[in-house]
């Protein structure tokens, strides 16, 4: 018999799907991916994949060499996403975030009325990225759907409940600006209650919690062991954010170590800052509280940093994206010195600036031309590279309440500062962060395991401690004033 050593995170982001078996000193032995787009629902608006993603799960760990030894399984997967459960299955497949779903305008209004900032601490969002609008929507549209409904839970508590049998919620998610939680009372919000959604959700259970083993019939479906205990699972940056905030001991004590920022970067770059003051939160500049695994307000910041990165990659290859190679800040003077301007915003999902339209300024001129025939691929690696760490540096400062004007306000007061997921392997993003905020100590994190999977199998484990690897200080002359005119650009100063 196979010793049940191994732990498989089932990690979904809005992009791309993993599948990882870790072993007992969290080494990854396997991987597996795959793009992960919406689907067409049967009632007609775009859905979640649940049945493909299953369905390539299945296939995918049947074949696994090592998935017999699968000790433990949890679930990490993106925020503002819902499954809804009838007796047998599905009541309605869940709602994919970006679609963008209307309500009339009487609708509108009741449900912006319900929707209270200094209760849940998150802003009025487009599309569905507020869950709750997702029920709203869903519960007008589509009544006889939604009196299926027999149970509500966040998104990876779906895939906890599909391999376990046992249905569960859990914090992190419920708090990821959702409008259906009140972070400083831990419990539903008014408008969960009101609504009547709230006595529909699955009970609370912490994140690390086992729900059970994985029932006998998926074990022989998915080739897993059938002892293998299936835990409850959690939103994807807070599992990043729980290797830094804790010890991961048994009692999953609070780390009380110094302040910290932590970046995590994928479709979404999310800031998230522990010990920040969520007074100075601004709901239409998207920055909101998440909360943490223990259920504790994390004040958050974020923009869609890996939608506009591609935006203004405009076809450049991965190479330029990657730096091109170029360790020097060559590029980055370069944007400097002529000058070179992204200004936002290059995506309308959210971010301080999703209202704006972004555009490109050379010399104080607006690009008219697609940027593929105005600037090499190059230039525009370093510009979207550029653009993500003044967008950074910018989220940073208004986390901490200091001015946004890098080398002269600064922003001592975010601590250490730690870069998780792609754009902590661009070395153009780290060498302008670290120029943007010369008097912060930015680090990347050394694993080679991305974050959001390492933290996810950190919550089962009892995790070693993250080893930091510190940004190089490069100078590149005359960053502030540039980072000054890009302020300005957005009228601020």
């Amino acid at each position: 018999m196979d010793a049940l050593d191994l732990t498989l995170v089932i990690d979904i982001g809005k992009s791309n799907a993993k599948l990882l078996l870790f072993d007992a000193d969290g080494a990854v032995l396997e991987q597996h991916s795959r793009a992960n787009a919406s689907v067409t629902a049967a009632l007609g608006y775009p859905a979640l994949d649940v049945q493909g993603l299953a369905q390539w799960m299945q296939t995918t760990l049947r074949g696994c060499a090592n998935a017999r030894r699968c000790g433990h399984v949890i679930a990490s997967t993106h925020g503002a996403a819902l499954v809804a459960l009838d007796g047998a299955g599905l009541a309605w497949e869940p709602l994919d975030y970006e679609f963008e779903l209307a309500l009339d305008g009487a609708a509108a209004q009741v449900f912006a009325a319900g929707c209270d900032f200094r209760e849940t601490l998150s802003p009025d969002l487009p599309g569905g990225l507020n869950a709750a609008r997702q029920l709203w929507w869903l519960q007008n549209t589509h009544p006889a759907a939604w009196r299926r409904t027999r149970c509500l839970m966040p998104y990876a508590q779906y895939w906890a409940w599909l391999l376990s049998g046992v249905a569960s919620s859990e914090r992190s998610a419920l708090g990821c600006h959702s409008h259906l939680w009140n972070p400083h009372r831990g419990t539903f919000s008014s408008l969960a209650v009101a609504r009547g959604w709230a006595p529909l959700f699955a009970p609370l259970r912490w994140a690390h919690e086992r729900l059970g083993p994985v029932r006998a019939d998926v074990a022989q479906q998915w080739g897993l062991p059938p002892a293998a205990q299936v835990h409850v699972g959690v939103h994807d940056s807070n599992a990043c954010l729980a290797r830094y905030l804790y010890l991961l001991r048994p009692d999953r004590q609070r780390h009380s170590g110094p302040a910290l920022t932590l970046v995590t970067s994928g479709t979404w770059t999310v800031l998230m800052a522990p010990g920040a003051s969520a007074r100075h939160l601004v709901a239409h500049q998207d920055m909101l509280a998440n909360v943490d695994v223990m259920g504790r307000i994390t004040p958050t910041a974020r923009f869609m940093g890996g939608r506009e990165f591609a935006c203004l990659l405009d076809g450049a290859s991965a190479d330029a994206a990657d730096g091109a190679g170029v360790a020097d800040g060559a590029d980055l003077q370069a944007l400097i010195d002529g000058p070179l301007h992204a200004v936002p915003s290059f995506a309308s999902q959210g971010g301080p600036f999703a209202a704006r339209q972004g555009f490109v300024l050379r010399q104080g001129q607006r690009l008219t031309t697609p940027l593929a025939q105005a600037l090499t691929a190059r230039q525009r690696a370093a510009l979207a590279a550029m653009y993500c760490a003044q967008m950074s540096c910018w989220s940073i400062c208004a986390l901490w309440n200091v001015p946004g004007a890098a080398g002269t306000a600064d922003a001592p007061g975010a601590g250490t500062v730690i870069v998780e997921g792609p754009l902590a392997r661009n070395r153009n993003y780290l060498l302008a962060l670290q120029a943007l905020l010369p008097g912060v100590a930015c680090h990347t994190n050394a694993d080679s395991v991305e974050g959001t999977a390492k933290g996810a199998w950190g919550l089962v484990h009892v995790a070693h401690a993250a080893l930091l690897e510190p940004l190089a200080r490069v100078p590149l002359p005359g960053i502030a004033a540039y980072h000054q005119h890009w302020l300005q650009a957005l009228n601020f100063s």
